[in-house]
């Protein structure tokens, strides 16, 4: 008689390593998206609302403007006194030939403060000031 061999049946068994994988990158994703990628320049500001929120054609220079709550004023994220500002703004602009300067102003700031630093932009030479808003809902 004659016998066959038996043949050994190969258990199911899960792969871990590319689950790994898959979960690492999730981790990666959701921590990116809740930390915000695009980490902001200096102080934090509530943006005024606006029904009327536009988009800005890309410049060859841009400048951000802060103004804070307590009337704190930076330029791309660094503290500059308001006397300063007109040369922290041209030295920023360089010799661009389109600049933007975007005032991002906190909605509890103060109105007077805001009419200065737009005064002292004016002063730098650079006629296009825009005011960031949020959309209004």
């Amino acid at each position: 008689m004659r016998q066959w061999q038996q043949t050994q049946r190969k258990k199911a068994r899960i792969e871990i390593i590319p689950m790994i994988d898959v979960m690492m990158f999730l981790l990666v994703f959701f921590v990116l998206i809740s930390v915000n990628v695009i980490p902001s320049l200096g102080i934090k500001t509530q943006q005024p609302n606006s029904s009327q929120v536009q988009q800005l054609k890309t410049p060859d220079v841009q400048v951000v403007v802060t103004l804070g709550k307590e009337n704190v004023i930076q330029v791309d994220g660094k503290d500059v006194a308001l006397e300063n500002l007109t040369t922290a703004v041209k030295n920023k602009a360089g010799q661009a030939d389109q600049i933007a300067v975007i005032v991002n102003s906190d909605k509890g700031a103060e109105v007077q403060t805001l009419v200065d630093v737009m005064d002292e932009i004016k002063k730098s030479g650079i006629g296009k000031v825009s005011l960031a808003a949020r959309e209004r809902k």
